[in-house]
C-alpha cells in the first residue's frame, strides 16, 4: 500500500511540474462547459420571415401583425415577387416565407375560406417543424377570432356544450429550454475527456520518454503500477465533476435536485470505464498522437453519438439501439439527467448504477490484464 501511495504522490508532483496539464484538467472543463452550454441550444425563439403580401389591405396587415407580436417571428423584408422570395430562402435570409393572396380580405368578408401559403426553408427539419407549429398556432387563433366576431355581429349565441379543458403542466423543465437538458449531459463528455484521453496520453508518454522501462525493472508490481497511475486520474476526474457542477449552478442556474453523493458515486463508477478504456488504448498505441486519434475517433465519437447525449436513442435504427447498450456514457447520462433535473436517487436509478459498476469493473479488469502482459 505504501508503494502505491508513493507512486500516487509521484504522479501528483509530476502534474504540478506541468502547468499545461493542470490547466487542461481544472480550467478547460469550465471553458468547454460555457461554450457547449451556450452552443447546444435547439430552441427556436426568433424565426426570420419574409412576407409577400399580394392583398395589401388593412386585414392582411392586421394578420401580419399577429406574427410580429407573437414574439416568435421577425419580419426581415417584404418582397414583391416569387423570385425575390425564393432568393431570400436560398440565401438563408429567412426560414419562413408567408404569401397572402389578393383575395384574402375579400374571402374573409364573404365568410369564405381564405387560402394562405407558408413556405419553409426545411434544410434544418427541427427548426422548420417548430416554426410550422408556431404558424399553425397563430392561424388557428386568428380563425377562432374571426368566427367569434362573426357570431357577435350576427347576434347569435353560442350553445353551451360539453368540452374538454386540458391543463398543461411541464415537469422537470418548466421553461422547456434545450440548454437545461443538454448541459447536464456535457458533464459526462468532460469527465470522459479528462479520464479517458489524458490517461491514455499519460501512460504512452511514459513509454516515449523511456521512464516506463525504468519502472518495469523496479520491484514495483504490475498492479501497483496500474493503481498508482489510475488513482490520480480518478481523483482529478471527480474534482472536474465538482467544478463543472458548480459552474453549471452559477453560470446556467441549473441546480442539482437529487442526491449529490449518489451523483459523485455514479461518476466514480463511470470513471472506472473511462480509465479502463484509456488503459487499453495505451497498450495499443505507440505514441501520443496515435493514442489521441484512437481515443477521440474510435471511442469518444461513438460514445457521443450513441449515448443519447444529443440524439434520442429511440429514434435510431434497431441495430444501433442494440449497440448503445454497451456504451457506458448512455447509462451515466440517464443518471446525471435524472439526478439533476428530476431529483431521482438510487432507488430509481439502481439498475443504471449497477450496469456502470459491472461494465467499469469488466473493462478495467480486461485492460489491466492486457497491460500486465505488455509489461511482461
Amino acid at each position: 500500500m505504501k508503494t502505491i501511495i508513493h507512486f500516487v504522490i509521484k504522479e501528483v508532483q509530476q502534474f504540478k511540474r506541468d502547468p499545461k496539464m493542470f490547466g487542461i484538467i481544472l480550467i478547460a472543463p469550465v471553458i468547454q462547459l460555457i461554450f457547449l452550454g451556450y452552443a447546444a441550444n435547439l430552441d427556436v425563439e426568433n424565426v426570420k420571415a419574409v412576407v409577400y403580401d399580394q392583398c395589401r389591405t388593412l386585414t392582411s396587415r392586421e394578420f401580419i401583425e399577429r406574427f410580429t407580436s407573437s414574439g416568435y417571428f421577425e419580419i426581415t423584408d417584404y418582397v414583391s415577387s416569387y423570385n425575390e422570395l425564393e432568393k431570400k430562402l436560398n440565401n438563408g435570409e429567412a426560414i419562413l416565407a408567408l404569401v397572402i393572396p389578393r383575395d384574402f380580405e375579400k374571402n374573409i368578408s364573404r365568410k369564405e375560406s381564405a387560402p394562405l401559403q407558408a413556405i419553409f426553408e426545411g434544410s434544418d427539419g427541427n427548426q422548420a417543424s417548430i416554426a410550422a407549429g408556431y404558424v399553425q398556432m397563430i392561424v388557428s387563433k386568428y380563425s377562432k377570432l374571426i368566427i367569434a366576431d362573426f357570431m357577435n355581429l350576427s347576434g347569435r349565441k353560442n350553445i353551451p356544450a360539453g368540452s374538454i379543458s386540458a391543463e398543461v403542466r411541464v415537469w422537470y423543465n418548466p421553461e422547456m429550454k434545450t440548454r437545461n437538458y443538454m448541459v447536464p449531459g456535457i458533464v459526462g463528455l468532460l469527465v470522459s475527456l479528462v479520464t479517458l484521453v489524458l490517461t491514455s496520453l499519460a501512460i504512452v508518454k511514459e513509454k516515449e520518454i523511456g521512464t516506463m522501462e525504468q519502472l518495469i525493472v523496479t520491484p514495483i508490481k504490475p498492479y501497483q503500477l496500474i493503481a498508482g497511475k489510475l488513482i490520480p486520474f480518478t481523483i482529478l476526474g471527480l474534482i472536474s465533476v465538482i467544478i463543472v457542477l458548480l459552474a453549471m449552478r452559477i453560470i446556467f442556474e441549473i441546480p442539482v435536485k437529487g442526491s449529490e453523493a449518489f451523483l459523485l458515486l455514479s461518476a466514480f463508477l463511470y470513471i472506472l470505464s473511462t480509465l479502463g478504456l484509456g488503459l487499453f488504448i495505451s497498450t495499443i498505441s505507440k505514441n501520443q498522437q496515435q493514442a489521441m486519434m484512437i481515443a477521440v475517433f474510435a471511442v469518444m465519437m461513438p460514445m457521443i453519438f450513441l449515448s443519447g447525449f444529443a440524439f434520442p436513442i429511440e429514434n435510431m435504427p434497431q441495430i444501433i439501439q442494440f449497440i448503445s447498450y454497451i456504451i457506458p456514457l448512455k447509462y451515466f447520462n440517464i443518471i446525471i439527467r435524472g439526478v439533476i433535473l428530476k431529483g431521482l436517487g438510487f432507488t430509481d436509478l439502481w439498475f443504471e448504477a449497477l450496469t456502470l459498476l459491472i461494465m467499469g469493473a469488466t473493462i478495467l479488469f480486461l485492460s489491466a490484464k492486457r497491460f500486465n502482459k505488455k509489461i511482461e
